[in-house]
């Protein structure tokens, strides 16, 4: 046997390994890309209630005002689990007010988005319509909302079409100026290259300008929901028995910092999904946004 021969099956074995040790981190790639978001997301927060249980469980601060993680997360668990007995302070269970929170958001930012989106890309398209209704957009955006809650209670009393207006209100302009935005800020360049090709006014707004302001639309959606999670919280704090908001000044006023801090953890948690839902919306009606980082 020659020399060649005898070699021949080392070097076979130093190339299967190397494909080996190539398909692993192929595979840990591909497991890395699919999970690792989610897994980076729990670890840190099991961090950060580490922290939390630890810091409370210090006594640095009164376990009054900031109680421990377990006890909030407990809290949270019953409330939304279980009804609450007939003598407590707060009657019914935590998932009976964060469902009249939700329908109220989500009424109010439907009705946001079907107002702000079309007036929006009616003043980026018309500037005759942009004259007349730019001075009262940043007049009524610039305004803060909490001032307008007295006028409604004194109008609408405390009923949930109050809440409702007022939610609708704070989400309004940020959708509405998101939109008048992209349109006027549409690539000029996209319109002339349109127009070489024969389009028309309409064929030019369907098919540039609305695609070019889908991503703008989507931001100022996003916006618009962070804006009417306000909104709705100051309508139940002011007028309203019902709600997180209620639940929020009910817990203060009866010292049930665990019940406040689960709270406020509820909001935390609807806003950052109705964020994800709004993102996984503009993946799937702008894919042409999402950039590939190498």
């Amino acid at each position: 046997m020659s020399e060649d021969e005898l070699h021949t099956p080392e070097k076979s074995d130093q190339y299967s390994d190397a494909d080996r040790i190539r398909e692993v981190k192929l595979s840990f790639g591909s497991l890395w890309d699919q999970y690792g978001t989610s897994a980076v997301t729990v670890l840190n927060l099991t961090v950060f209630f580490i922290f939390w249980e630890i810091f409370a469980r210090s006594g640095v601060v009164n376990q009054v005002f900031f109680p421990t993680a377990s006890g909030m997360l407990q809290t949270l668990f019953e409330g939304l689990t279980s009804r609450a007995p007939p003598d407590a302070i707060i009657s019914g269970q935590i998932i009976d007010h964060l469902l009249y929170t939700l329908r109220t958001l989500t009424i109010g930012v439907l009705l946001a988005c079907a107002i702000g989106i079309p007036g929006g890309l009616l003043m980026g398209g018309n500037r005759y319509i942009e004259r007349i209704l730019s001075p009262y957009v940043w007049g009524l955006a610039s305004l803060p909302r909490i001032a307008l809650v007295p006028l409604f209670i004194l109008f609408m009393g405390f009923t949930v079409k109050m809440q409702v207006t007022i939610v609708t209100l704070a989400a309004l302009f940020p959708i509405m100026i998101n939109a008048w935005a992209g349109v006027k800020t549409t690539e000029k360049s996209l319109i002339a290259a349109a127009k070489v090709f024969g389009a028309n006014r309409r064929q030019i707004y369907s098919n540039v300008v609305l695609p070019y302001t889908l991503p703008f639309i989507i931001a100022g959606v996003q916006q618009g929901i962070g804006r009417g999670m306000v909104g709705v919280i100051i309508a139940e704090i002011f007028g309203g028995s019902n709600g997180l908001g209620f639940l929020i000044v009910r817990s203060a006023d009866t010292f049930n910092s665990e019940l406040m801090y689960a709270v406020l953890l509820l909001l935390v948690i609807i806003s950052l999904s109705f964020i994800k839902i709004t993102r996984m919306i503009e993946v799937y009606i702008a894919p042409w946004r999402q950039q590939v980082i190498m």
